[in-house]
């Protein structure tokens, strides 16, 4: 992983967390088991400009055919436990205990935020992340049901357009991610995309 990590202590706060990410580092932890966080600093930052976003065929196909209910902030914790579930291509996850009450203090803030796919009564995929000027930067997002973390990611690029967002940051790209557009920038790059967006009013969520 690239980037400069530093151990900091299960005391900080919300408004530290926040602070941090105005300034491009973010929190990951060893495991779901280890206690400790540490900060990440990418040399090489991922994002999806908002304004070349790529849904494929099959998937403009699937958000039409409105087979999940999408919600915003309804499930905000259940969302994050899914996401910290193992899975196939993940056997652990970083999101520990710290990790979990930040964010949750996060959300009752206003600041961080689910996007959910709901098949009746039941929580079937989603998305969470930090907002924060009108910048969003995607945290992690897991899917029980064929394309339901896929067409929250659609829900999310469509509200953050339509809501003036000027920054979607996906903190490292993978082959699944590039697939939506997303492409890598240095850090320094980032840096004043990021110093644009955080100073503008908090875009509604």
């Amino acid at each position: 992983m690239a980037g400069r990590r530093g151990r900091y202590y299960p005391a900080i706060t919300p408004e530290i967390l926040l602070r941090a990410y105005s300034i491009g580092l973010f929190p990951m932890a060893e495991s779901a088991d280890d206690p400790e966080v540490f900060w990440v600093e990418p040399e090489l930052r991922g994002i999806i400009p908002l304004d070349a976003f790529h849904v494929s065929k099959s998937l403009h196909k699937a958000v039409r055919q409105q087979a999940f209910s999408i919600r915003r902030n309804t499930a905000f914790e259940a969302v994050m436990a899914g996401c910290a579930e193992s899975a196939p291509d993940r056997a652990t996850t970083w999101i520990n205990s710290t990790i979990r009450s930040l964010y949750k203090q996060l959300h009752a803030m206003g600041h961080a935020h689910s996007v959910e796919a709901w098949d009746g009564d039941q929580l079937v995929g989603g998305l969470y992340g930090v907002s924060l000027g009108a910048a969003f930067f995607g945290e992690s997002m897991f899917s029980r049901r064929t394309n339901a973390s896929k067409i929250c990611l659609v829900h999310l690029v469509n509200h953050l357009r339509a809501n003036d967002f000027q920054l979607l940051d996906t903190q490292f790209t993978t082959d699944h991610l590039k697939t939506f557009g997303a492409i890598d920038i240095p850090k320094q790059d980032y840096l004043e995309l990021l110093k644009a967006a955080v100073e503008l009013p908090d875009r509604p969520f």
